[in-house]
């Protein structure tokens, strides 16, 4: 078997490289994922999208990919409803030092065209009536942002790239990749061998090793991050409200349940997807210090799954040492809700065109210097 590029990972960011690459007319696609699609961190995602980010890089995919959101049924031609809906984030300022930062946030955001605002507690109030008023000082808040169906945005690429000629095999694991003077030759899955010169890692949670198996070290690591939702109730809360202080994201999604999720206590670098009980009582004391009318909500399910985190917290997107293999990984918890523009980015890049925004601080080589790098602190 031979193909003109390879991508590893079948998941939103894979999908979406495909599509764009095909799109602009490269042939011969084949996509290899070891699980069902969005089987791995973005079936497992909590679904938001928002622009309200501390770094440029982070503002800018936000944006553009949010702009392709709005349109993305009828760009991609799909049969069903995505279920995009533009209902806001809403982020609280615990601290003093926190409002400040915030301030100066707005001020990136709406340099770069994002219409975020800051609030005082009475008008976050007024947007969210049941917030604790003890729990918090202020807020921001972008109306723009939103929440996605992972699942239905994912099968939306799938049948667009199919269209255009993409070939996937799910259930297929990547084994090796077989290079020889510094020029990949070969991918080898569990089912077959495929001759090929292009790599794309888009591997999520596993992106550190599969490029082991092509010989190129990327710093990335996984951890297990947590989440749950509840039963469905009558709608109450229109925006997903965040908290970096109390370690919090919520939001009440289009059919009536809740989903929120936190940061572990203390991370361990490793492919842990399970969920444990401390997560569901932490969680549970953290809702209800912040959102107290949740207190009565019945859980119906928790689960497990990975960041994969590069060490500013954004993506790597960029080709690597490793003449074609390029890598679209460590985007820190936040790889849905950037997927247009990583596919977009990317396939630009494997192209040799001109990128649609200036991408080189987000090259992988940019870890060669960390005193150079701006750290994402904007993450939950």
């Amino acid at each position: 078997m031979k193909a003109d590029i390879v991508i590893i990972g079948g998941g939103i960011s894979g999908v979406s490289i495909a599509y764009n690459l095909a799109k602009q007319g490269m042939k011969n696609i084949v996509v290899f994922d070891d699980n069902y699609m969005t089987g791995g961190a973005t079936g497992r995602c909590g679904a938001g999208v928002r622009q309200q980010w501390g770094t440029k890089m982070n503002c800018l995919m936000a944006k553009k990919s949010i702009e392709f959101f709005e349109q993305a049924q009828e760009e991609l031609n799909y049969h069903r409803d995505i279920e995009f809906k533009q209902k806001g984030y809403l982020i609280v300022a615990v601290t003093q030092e926190e409002e400040q930062k915030f301030k100066e946030n707005i001020t990136l955001q709406n340099a770069l065209g994002i219409p975020s605002r800051f609030l005082t507690q009475d008008e976050a109030l007024d947007i969210v009536p049941h917030l604790n008023k003890d729990a918090f000082l202020s807020a921001t808040y972008c109306p723009t942002d939103g929440h996605l169906n992972p699942f239905l945005m994912t099968d939306a690429y799938y049948h667009a790239a199919k269209k255009l000629g993409v070939t996937f095999h799910y259930y297929e694991k990547v084994i090796d990749i077989v290079v020889e003077n510094q020029q990949i030759k070969e991918v080898i899955t569990d089912k077959r061998r495929v001759k090929t010169h292009k790599v794309v890692n888009a591997a999520g949670g596993y992106a550190k090793e599969v490029g082991e198996l092509a010989g190129v070290d990327i710093p990335v690591y996984s951890e297990n991050h947590q989440i749950l939702v509840t039963e469905p109730i009558e709608p109450m809360q229109d925006p997903m409200v965040i908290s970096f202080a109390h370690n919090i994201y919520c939001q009440q999604v289009p059919h009536g349940a809740f989903i929120m999720g936190r940061s572990p206590n203390n991370p361990q670098h490793n492919h842990d997807m399970s969920s444990s009980w401390q997560f569901l009582e932490e969680m549970a004391k953290t809702a209800t210090t912040l959102l107290p009318a949740l207190a009565d909500l019945r859980v119906i399910r928790q689960w497990g799954g990975s960041y994969n985190c590069s060490p500013d917290r954004q993506p790597i997107i960029s080709e690597s040492n490793l003449p074609g293999f390029y890598l679209a990984c460590g985007f820190s918890g936040h790889g849905f809700m950037f997927a247009p523009m990583t596919g977009l980015l990317l396939s630009e890049i494997i192209l040799n065109k001109p990128t649609t925004i200036d991408i080189k601080d987000l090259h992988v080589n940019r870890f060669e210097n960390m005193e150079k790098t701006e750290y994402e602190t904007s993450v939950v």
